[in-house]
């Protein structure tokens, strides 16, 4: 998969054709590189832009001390596209030129979901309290920080009240291929498989006094 293209793939073939450390959760490919200082983050970054400007598409970057971390999704798609999974590889290649290595934890993305009886009735309260933004009606999120680094939010209808669950739940999207690990770690640190009914989308888990968490990845959306 070559060139600039803004055609659509899915994650499955996003993940296919992305290089290390590029991994796919939801509609975006993460990577982050250790680069040990500032100087050297800036240096990469920097190369990062102008391989970006050449390409006519542009990720989202964060530089660290000691670390830079990337995003890369079609915003006018509202999903991945060709034109990411070549910035994407593009950029590996540059990281291999300054000899930067991988970072040794694979990224993950936190949602906030929240159940709700009367969704038009809960919705303007969220969005006032964090400040946030609506989602245009193409995406799967209902309300998002402008600045775009705190969680997204969603909000999931209840056809009855459920008083003995939460309502407001954790979502976090992971590797596909980390997923089982992260159960069965969570499930020996005390918690329990709530429910694999929409597996392998996602797995409800729970602490041990029942506080919820739902670990999702993008396999079976496609």
């Amino acid at each position: 998969m070559t060139g600039s293209s803004g055609t659509p793939v899915s994650a499955a073939a996003a993940t296919e054709a992305l290089s290390d450390p590029w991994r796919v959760m939801a509609d975006t490919a993460y990577a982050a590189f250790r680069t040990k200082n500032m100087v050297r983050g800036g240096e990469f970054v920097a190369k990062i832009i102008e391989a970006a400007e050449a390409a006519g598409h542009h990720p989202d970057v964060e530089l660290r001390y000691g670390s830079v971390h990337l995003a890369l999704t079609t915003h006018s798609a509202h999903r991945l596209t060709e034109a990411d999974v070549a910035l994407a590889n593009q950029i590996s290649a540059i990281a291999s030129d300054l000899d930067l290595e991988p970072a040794a934890a694979p990224p993950a993305r936190f949602e906030l979901g929240i159940d709700a009886l009367d969704i038009d009735k809960v919705r303007p309260f969220w969005k006032a309290v964090l400040g946030y933004d609506d989602e245009p009606e193409e995406t799967s999120m209902d309300l998002s920080d402008g600045a775009g680094i705190l969680p997204s939010v969603w909000f999931q209808q209840m056809d009855e009240p459920r008083p003995e669950r939460n309502r407001v739940h954790v979502d976090l999207w992971v590797p596909h291929d980390v997923v089982e690990e992260r159960i069965v770690a969570a499930i020996g640190a005390g918690g329990s498989l709530v429910s694999d009914e929409f597996a392998p989308e996602w797995y409800v888990l729970a602490d041990a006094e029942g506080n919820e968490i739902c670990l999702c990845t993008w396999r079976g959306r496609e």
